[in-house]
């Protein structure tokens, strides 16, 4: 594992020093780059949580990841630029899921004169770190927020347009068994949402685009297009040329991409 392949693979030329100018550009650098995938699942390749298969995955093959993996990554990168870094064991929907949820996403605490929650696992969630600070914020097309809702927890307000609605993290949980047990857990459960679709996200300048499933989505800060891909082919095209993403292997999900919009959409031919 070396500093200088992952900075090559976000294309980050810039300085190297932990501050909140380095923090900023080498976290957008990785979102704009990397895209969040979980082919993987799909493809039934188990995914661990270490840090050199992460980063054989994602710099050495040029694929992507999902939040393991990503900010797996990415906190690795800032430590070995000099930042300290918390992981955290954060809850996606834990409004409605409860503590359960707890452990099904993982979630970076940068200290520097104050702390900064940075996260390139998320999807459609930052393009930047931020500084942990309660209210409003603008993220590239987005409008999102944090919010104190006490016992030390606090809640990331994804953009309504967005995916996953919010997550949940509290600075004094970051228990590693939590996230083991839901990284297992969330690749093999039947009712998982990764084990039922396939989903590749990426950011783009003043863009984010989707593919969730047949089931392309671009959002800017003032349109939204949606296409509904039509084949195979049509799939790995859009993998490799919209994503960044070569994987032949992809071509073998088609069918059971296909039979997941029916039972989403009920006809296959109405996104």
């Amino acid at each position: 594992m070396h500093l200088q392949a992952y900075l090559d693979r976000i294309g980050y030329k810039g300085p190297i020093r932990p501050d909140a100018g380095v923090l900023r550009a080498v976290h957008r650098a990785h979102a704009e780059t990397i895209p969040y995938e979980n082919l993987d699942v799909q493809l039934e390749t188990p995914v661990t949580r270490a840090c050199k298969a992460a980063f054989d995955k994602i710099v050495t093959r040029r694929r992507g990841g999902w939040c393991y993996e990503m900010n797996g990554l990415l906190g690795w990168a800032l430590e070995e630029i000099g930042f300290k870094v918390e992981r955290l064991a954060g809850a996606v929907a834990r409004d409605e899921r409860g503590d359960d949820a707890v452990g099904n996403h993982l979630v970076l605490i940068v200290q520097l004169d104050e702390p900064w929650l940075a996260d390139a696992g998320f999807g459609d969630g930052l393009i930047e770190a931020i500084p942990l600070r309660m209210g409003a914020f603008s993220n590239g097309p987005f409008h999102c927020r944090l919010e104190d809702i006490g016992g030390g927890w606090m809640r990331y307000h994804n953009d309504p347009r967005g995916g996953g609605p919010t997550f949940d993290f509290n600075r004094s949980v970051s228990d590693e068994v939590l996230l083991e047990k839901a990284c297992g857990l969330l690749q093999t459960h039947e009712e998982s949402i990764f084990v039922l679709n396939a989903v590749v996200q990426r950011w783009l300048p003043g863009q984010h685009i989707s593919m969730r499933g047949r089931v392309f989505t671009a959002l800017s800060s003032d349109n939204k297009i949606v296409d509904l891909i039509d084949s195979a082919d049509a799939y790995m095209q859009a993998l490799e040329e919209r994503f960044g993403l070569t994987l032949p292997e992809a071509t073998s999900l088609w069918p059971k991409i296909c039979a997941r919009h029916e039972v989403v959409f009920g006809e296959p031919s109405q996104p």
